[in-house]
This record gives C-alpha cells, structure tokens and sequence, in this order.
C-alpha cells in the first residue's frame, strides 16, 4: 500500500470514528437525564410542601385539589399514606442531605399503628415497605425492620389458601361481589413485602404465600395478548374464578394504563426474588405490550383504549412506575433486548421532566396524573404515588450509571 492510500484510509477511519461518536452523544443527549437539576428541583417542592403541612390529623399529602395548587390531605389510615415518607427517604438518598432524613423519620412513625392493627386491606406493603422498607434500607435501625415484618405477618393474615391469592379488598366494593374473594392487579407490588421478611426474619410460609399470590395472578389476571384486568372475584369456597373486571380501567377488555404498570413492576420484582424464568418471560411480555402501544412522548392516556385518545387525561404516574421497572428489568434480559428497555426507560424519565413537571404555584412534582377516571375522582392532576415512583427511576437510573 503506497504512503498517500496509507494516509487516505486512516483519515476515512478517524472520520468515520468521530461520526459514530457524534452520533452516540447525540444519542446520548436525547435520552439524558440532568440529576442534579432534576434533584433540584425535587427539593425545591417537597419543601414547598412541607412548610404548608397543616398541625391535623389529616395531613399527609395525597393529590393536588382542583385548584391547581392545594394539597388534598389524608391520614395515615390512607393507601397512599406510605408515599409521602418514601418521597423523603428518596430525597435523602438522592441528595444527602440530613434534613431530609429526619423529616422522613417524623412521618414514617405515624404509620407505625398500621402494623399492628386488624388489616384493612392490601395496600400495607404500599404504607410500610416504602416508609419503614426504605428507612431500615437507608439507616439499618432495626426498629424499622421489626415494624416491617409485624406489617408482613398482618398481610398474610389475607391469604386465602383455597384461593391461592391474598384478599385485596375486605369489604363491599361495588361490582366485586362481596363476600367473595376479589384479587387487584395492584396487589402485586405488596408481594415484595412478604418476599423481604421471609428473607430478614420472617417466617418461610411468607415467600411461598407470595409465589402462590404471583402465580395464580399470572392465570388469571390476564387476556391473551398479555394486557391485565384489573381485579378478578374468585369463589372463596373453591377457589374457582368467576369474573374478571377492569375496574377502574375505561371497560372489562380495555388496558388500563396504571394497571399494566403494575403488572410490568411486579412481575420484574418477582423474578428478582425467585429467579423463576418463567417470571421473567412473563414480565417481558406484559412489559412488550405496554411498550408497542405507547404514544411518542412514551408517556401512556390513562387508558389505552379509550375512544376519547388523544382528547383524553394521561397518567404520568404509570409512566413513571414503567421507567422504574425497565431500569431493573433491563439487567435480567439479554443485553440486545437490555439495551431497549434501559433506552426506553432513560427517554421515559426525559419526557416527564421536560413535559410532566407541574407549574409554579404546585407544590408536587408531576402533573397529568389520573386516579380514578370512572369514578370522576383525581383526574388530570398531581397524586403523591407518581412522584414517589419518579424519584425512584431517578435512584434507579443514577445507580446504573454508576
């Protein structure tokens, strides 16, 4: 090869090296999440919020009110009451700063009771693993692991073996036909629960309680394209099943958007805990129907299948419970199929920050949530849970890239 041909083709190398690396910044750059302006602005609200708390009973924030700005407060008997701690427990690990672990230390012992009271319903691991799960995690204090496992004991207290599915709601519901035995497709993130104390302390029947839950879910919760009803009432004599419902999706055979989110977190969350790869396949096939049917900004209407779309609400909160499963899901599959969701999951987190933060003058973190829609209740607004799954994304994503 001549010296001028030599040369030719080392310049054609070098310049097709800086187009790939042009190119994967420009990559880069589009699914790039600025942390600490993100963190920034995280702390900016939740203190805004803080120092507007009322001296009540009712005064753990929930959702914004239809003003825009007022926060709807709620006790610590709420479903949602174990959020607004775990908000405070994540503000402390992103930032590091002290004065966010003691706030979150106060609000976490009021729903200490909860652990120790009748059973009202599922929602237990939503109150105490995000509050006391995430302080034990943070700080190792074992107060907060026993308050755990008590709240994992009274859970299980729901199971019924003749089903093989935990009680979700015990009490009349419309549509559920109580007394019988109804199963919420929400009920599979309060299985990490029971999958934690049977590992710190608890008993062993709370681990085959949880597989038993995850499984007979699997059965029945789901349509043959792998989209989820949202409850199934089962005989809770025999067991058998006897209606599936979508709740509080917009019909029976319709994708309810946080229901599918729930889906696609739980079954992540179950595979890690028993490394059953027929969880994992499971998860990517919930997890691939969500994806295929997304809008561009990635971010889903509160139902896929409202006729309405787009001139309907958004639920961001789903979109931020997905992004959070993704970064995890993403390290359990081929890296080929890994690198698409950990994608997936940064342009997630991209599209909430540039277009989901509310206004100035709300105190919350995202907007166009929605809660209820069937019921006319927390549409189009701020809910506490949406935030509490954002910030985790935003842990989950940081420690990636570590």
């Amino acid at each position: 090869m001549n010296k001028k041909r030599k040369d030719f083709n080392v310049k054609k190398s070098l310049w097709i090296i800086s187009v790939i690396a042009i190119a994967c910044g420009a990559c880069a750059r589009e699914g790039a999440i600025n942390l600490a302006a993100e963190t920034s602005f995280i702390e900016k609200r939740l203190q805004g919020t803080l120092v507007n708390i009322p001296d009540s009973t009712l005064h753990i924030p929930r959702s914004i009110q239809k003003d825009g700005k007022s926060w709807r407060y709620v006790s610590y008997q709420d479903w949602t009451s174990g959020f607004w701690s775990g908000e405070l427990w994540y503000a402390y690990e992103l930032s590091g700063q002290p004065k966010w672990k003691e706030q979150a230390a106060h609000f976490t012992q009021e729903l200490r009771p909860l652990a120790y009271e009748p059973v009202i319903d599922h929602d237990l691991g939503f109150q105490i693993f995000n509050s006391f799960g995430n302080a034990y995690r943070l700080t190792g204090v074992d107060s907060y692991r026993q308050v755990v496992l008590a709240a994992a004991d009274s859970l299980a207290t729901l199971f019924n073996p003749k089903v093989g599915t935990i009680l979700s709601w015990p009490r009349a519901v419309p549509n559920m036909e109580w007394p019988q035995h109804n199963t919420i497709i929400d009920n599979m993130i309060n299985l990490e629960l029971l999958f934690w104390a049977s590992k710190n302390g608890g008993a062993d029947s709370l681990y085959h309680i949880a597989v038993s839950h995850a499984k007979k879910t699997m059965e029945n919760h789901f349509r043959d394209d792998y989209t989820s009803y949202h409850v199934v009432v089962y005989d809770k004599a025999n067991g058998k099943r006897r209606k599936q419902v979508t709740h509080q999706g917009f019909a029976d055979i319709s994708m309810w958007a946080r229901g599918q989110s729930w889906a696609i977190y739980g079954y992540t969350m179950v595979y890690r805990e028993t490394k059953d790869p027929v969880f994992l396949d499971f998860a990517q096939k919930v997890t691939d129907v969500y994806l295929d049917r997304l809008p561009e900004d990635l971010v889903p209407y509160w139902d896929f299948d409202d006729p309405n779309i787009p001139n309907t609400p958004r639920d961001a909160s789903a979109a931020a419970v997905v992004a959070s499963a993704l970064f995890e899901l993403c390290q359990y599959v081929p890296a080929e199929k890994g690198a698409v969701y950990r994608k997936k999951a940064e342009l997630m987190l991209t599209s909430l920050a540039r277009h989901y933060h509310t206004a100035d003058g709300n105190t919350a973190i995202l907007g166009q949530v929605t809660g209820h829609y069937p019921n006319g209740s927390e549409i189009n607004t701020s809910i506490n849970y949406g935030d509490y799954y954002y910030m985790e994304a935003l842990l989950r994503y940081k420690n990636l890239r570590k």
